[in-house]
């Protein structure tokens, strides 16, 4: 059994409580508790919030699991794994249910598709599989365009590659993570040491799917191609 969950903090710099503006006709939050129930995948979706106002919101789009998150874990330092796997102990507690697997959604990503919940789903019950993370192809190469400066201020390629490289077609692939969707199995989520293990796989992603909202801009972004697709699925309804 696969459990859900959103971790989505009150206090947010970049965007001012952006989980529960509204975009395309719904609060932030709503639209990726709308795909996890699209998915069909799941019995159960879990909110962990320091905010009332969050909780209550996830709950009217959907979500069945309230979590008040502990202080200690709602600050601008604390760190996200932590948060999570507060949040699945608190599910399981609730419903007296032992979840095999973890998917983690990300709030401030709702251009996900449902197809990308899936497939996340799909390669995380492969054999060997630990944990899955997103991502698109990268604009910036590490073996191309990317530098780092050394202590005297010279720069060089980040990354050496093993041989010349004149386009960065020609680079290896590399990706950005998105922060869209996280998976674990249940071993993993509590005795991975790093995110990046040999169990670890990739779930690639369009660009067109993985902004991920941090500033006024994404938001204005993310509103624009959301508002665009609402405008396309109407036409092709009408």
């Amino acid at each position: 059994m696969i459990l859900s969950s959103i971790c989505a903090r009150g206090g947010s710099k970049g965007v001012k409580n952006k989980n529960l503006r509204m975009i395309a006709g719904r609060p932030l939050i709503a639209h990726t508790v709308q795909q996890i129930l699209d998915s069909g995948l799941f019995e159960h979706i879990a909110i962990s919030s320091d905010s009332d106002a969050i909780l209550d919101a996830a709950g009217k789009a959907g979500a069945d699991i309230l979590i008040k998150r502990p202080d200690e874990l709602a600050t601008d330092t604390a760190a996200k794994l932590p948060v999570i796997q507060h949040c699945f102990q608190q599910a399981e507690a609730t419903t007296g249910k032992t979840f095999s697997h973890l998917i983690d959604l990300d709030a401030t990503a709702p251009l996900r598709a449902v197809s990308d919940i899936t497939a996340v789903a799909d390669l995380l019950k492969q054999p060997g599989t630990t944990n899955v993370i997103t991502g698109a192809p990268a604009r910036r190469s590490p073996y191309f365009n990317l530098v780092e400066c050394d202590e005297n201020g010279v720069p060089s390629l980040s990354k050496a590659p093993k041989g010349a490289v004149v386009r960065r077609q020609d680079a290896p692939e590399c990706y950005d993570m998105n922060a869209s969707i996280y998976g674990w199995t249940r071993a993993a989520l509590f005795d991975q040491a790093s995110l990046f293990e040999p169990g670890t796989r990739l779930h690639v992603m369009p660009e067109d799917r993985s902004v991920d909202i941090d500033s006024e801009l994404d938001f204005q972004f993310v509103e624009m191609l959301m508002n665009a697709r609402q405008q396309a699925e109407g036409a092709d309804h009408a």
